[in-house]
């Protein structure tokens, strides 16, 4: 990978143009945390996302945060909120043929998970980056356009919120806008995507009732697989497998409980506690993963490089490893002159990634296997369970790969 100079430089076009060491594109978790570890730096950078603040900050996605990813949130100064808020998890627990099956992974380990709804954590990252360290963030753009990433000067064009055209240059752009954004789309025909769709639909719910477990619940039930993930004390997510492309109108709230009742039962443990459905959609369960992660002046980052299903709850973990390493790759191009953390940055980040696209694979193996109406795949499964609770060494594995904590990096 080769480079120019770091010194700043006009872009093609009006003398006039402004420009900035770094434009992100895309206010999610991986935008705004490189941003703030950017403004921290004393490195300007501009965000710009197509939503309005109050939509982000409200949206609902992912939950579950890994050990480690919050340890570098902390060590960012942007973790103060969520270790005030959030929970911390110790164990998971599968119930399959009646019965539960716990996996106390802390024990096992010695590290657990924390749940913080990534709406919660992408306010506090918003606030921070915005109101507390003055970065510059532009909500309710419009068409954005990338220009010359493979130049020394490359542009970013958009339609601002009051309808004005502008055009900003940059030494680098970051790819945040997620799976269907723009930025993944100005890649050249030599970049690969892998794609996998898993053949799954899950009806995915929130439900305004308090957890029914003080963990994650895995339903691997011949009807399908069903998943209980406490988000909040007054909110649960559930998921329930269906077919493919499914109408949610399919699912009235009757319905839906009786077969996260019939699907998550357990001998020894009380029926699920109910309440009203507060959202419900259906999830048609694929990934993707684009190689290489870089071109030219653009580096992309979380869903706009690698779509994970939320099988194993690792999409906003990765958005945020390849925050960290990009952010620490554009500080040290940019005040140091050193290329090499950009130079590996896709690399880095793919070895990570296609650890959990694995994981994440087989993880839907355990869970769909009972319902694929194939009693070989049935039989395998059911042998993978077992397996995961007569063998320390198989469970201390499973807590390894599902707690992140591997030798990816």
């Amino acid at each position: 990978m080769t480079l120019d100079s770091p010194h700043l430089s006009a872009p093609s076009g009006s003398p006039g143009t402004p420009r900035l060491p770094v434009v992100i594109v895309g206010a999610g978790p991986a935008g705004l945390t490189l941003g703030n570890i950017l403004r921290a730096a004393s490195i300007d950078c501009l965000v710009l996302e197509t939503e309005t603040r109050a939509f982000i900050e409200q949206r609902p996605r992912a939950g579950v945060i890994e050990e480690w990813a919050v340890r570098g949130l902390e060590e960012r100064g942007l973790a103060g909120p969520l270790l005030a808020r959030a929970e911390r998890h110790s164990a998971c627990e599968f119930r399959f043929a009646g019965r539960p099956h716990r996996i106390p992974y802390h024990e096992l380990t010695g590290r657990h998970h924390w749940v913080y709804p990534q709406q919660l954590l992408v306010t506090d990252l918003v606030r921070e980056y915005a109101d507390v360290r003055g970065g510059a963030i532009e909500f309710e753009v419009r068409d954005v356009r990338l220009h010359g990433m493979d130049s020394g000067k490359p542009a970013v064009s958009y339609t601002a919120g009051d309808g004005r055209r502008r055009l900003v240059g940059a030494d680098f752009v970051a790819g945040c806008d997620g799976a269907r954004g723009v930025t993944r789309t100005v890649l050249p025909d030599w970049a690969k995507t892998s794609r996998h769709d898993y053949g799954v639909g899950w009806l995915a719910l929130l439900a305004e009732a308090p957890a029914s477990a003080d963990c994650v619940l895995f339903g691997v039930h011949p009807r399908g697989f069903a998943g209980h993930m406490p988000r909040s004390p007054e909110v649960t997510r559930y998921y329930l497998q269906c077919p493919p492309g499914d109408d949610p109108e399919n699912w009235p709230q009757d319905r839906v409980w009786a077969e996260l009742q019939e699907r998550l039962a357990a001998t020894g443990r009380p029926p699920l506690t109910e309440g009203p459905l507060i959202e419900k959609r259906v999830l048609d369960l694929h990934n993707h993963v684009v190689e290489p992660m870089a071109f030219g002046r653009l580096f992309l980052a979380g869903d706009a490089a690698h779509l994970t299903a939320p099988i194993a709850a690792k999409g906003m973990n990765l958005a945020l490893h390849d925050a960290f390493l990009l952010a620490d790759a554009l500080i040290a191009y940019l005040t140091e002159g050193d290329i090499t953390g950009l130079s590996g940055y896709s690399d880095a980040c793919l070895r990570r990634v296609w650890d959990y696209q694995e994981f994440s694979q087989w993880l839907s193996d355990v869970y769909h296997g009972a319902s694929s109406g194939d009693p070989y795949r049935a039989g395998t499964t059911l042998a993978r369970l077992r397996r995961l609770f007569d063998s320390p060494t198989a469970a201390g594995a499973f807590a390894e790969q599902y707690l992140g904590e591997t030798p990816a990096g």
